[in-house]
């Protein structure tokens, strides 16, 4: 049996404090999320705080296992160690979790959702959906119409990606790194292993010692066959991080099974849902993070043939976009809408 659909809900985010709480309030703002009531927790350091909804002050509560008594829909953004341990008693309350961090991600009973590819998977959910990996959603979404027009079988895929994936803190580790560095003085980095300002290094989480890959990668090779339900598509990925704010940039090769051109990309790009192109070839103006800081949709262009493919099935693509947003909050709430709708 499909979900049934929620009317005038008790929305809870959980993490309401973090980088990612912060946007999840401003897009349901935004967005007018219809709502009756909209409840924000925290850990126990964070409550008493107080955050404005609609012109109204909210105060931040603690988090616990009674917290969701009346609660219809919650969007989780506080880590997996959080996630798992309060999902339990919030579906027992009955409130549907919406959940950005990784604890349930490939839990084969958990839908896990970028609505412009998979809407329909929100519906057999069980009191759970996921939200992918940032760097997925960002990845995969402008893919999804040539995928389905010409299916993909491999992708090589490189990410440039931004301190707010690791967090708040990160966020400002960046700021004050690059002060000190343009000061000319010492900074030691406390969030991230390495020195961040003027500098990329290899995203930061565990290497697995049998693939050489670290957790991110991991993470994309196997939400991006979930999510376009093609456990056969061969993926090589490279992760990275760079001193950029909150937009992560994505290069991609593709491999479709029959020819395709360039034109054909540009056009079904220039159609799909969430994406925006910036593809300028004679101003040499492609997607940017300054670009795509603060905005819905994920910026495509750098459309041209793989050249090393003289079969012509390959093309080369980068993209920008917000890694809190489209990435993050904005796809967490645009799940929830379907829920409401």
């Amino acid at each position: 049996m499909p979900a049934k659909k929620i009317v005038n809900p008790v929305v809870a985010i959980v993490g309401a404090t973090g980088a990612v709480g912060v946007e999840l309030l401003q897009c349901l703002e935004q967005r007018k999320f219809p709502l009756k009531e909209l409840k924000l927790f925290a850990s126990a350091r964070s409550a008493g705080k107080t955050m404005e909804f609609r012109g109204k002050p909210l105060a931040v509560q603690e988090l616990t296992e009674a917290s969701f008594d009346g609660v219809h829909i919650g969007l989780f953004s506080a880590g997996s160690g959080t996630s798992k341990k309060f999902a339990p008693a919030a579906v027992k309350a009955g409130t549907v979790i919406v959940d950005n961090s990784s604890a349930f991600r490939m839990d084969p009973g958990v839908p896990l959702v970028v609505p412009e590819i998979n809407r329909e998977a929100i519906f057999t959910h069980k009191g759970i959906i996921a939200n992918p990996n940032c760097s997925a959603i960002i990845s995969i979404t402008p893919l999804w119409p040539i995928h389905k027009k010409n299916r993909i079988k491999r992708l090589i895929i490189s990410t440039y990606q931004a301190a707010s994936g690791a967090g708040a803190a990160a966020m400002e580790e960046l700021r004050e790194s690059t002060r000190a560095y343009l000061d000319g003085k010492k900074f030691e980095p406390k969030v991230l292993p390495h020195p961040y300002a003027f500098n990329a290094f290899s995203h930061n989480t565990k290497i697995d010692p049998a693939t050489g890959h670290n957790e991110e990668e991991t993470k994309v090779i196997n939400e991006t066959h979930k999510i376009f339900g093609d456990p056969d598509i061969h993926i090589g990925i490279t992760c990275v991080r760079i001193p950029v704010l909150r937009a992560h940039c994505v290069s991609v090769t593709f491999e479709c099974e029959k020819p395709i051109t360039p034109e054909e990309v540009r056009e079904l790009i220039a159609k799909a849902p969430g994406c925006k192109l910036v593809d300028d070839q004679v101003r040499n103006y492609f997607p940017m993070p300054v670009d795509a800081s603060g905005k819905d949709e994920i910026l495509v262009g750098r459309i041209r043939r793989d050249l090393s493919d003289t079969t012509g099935r390959s093309i080369s693509i980068f993209s920008a976009g917000d890694q809190l947003l489209k990435g993050a909050a904005l796809n967490a709430v645009q799940i929830a809408e379907e829920l409401v709708r």
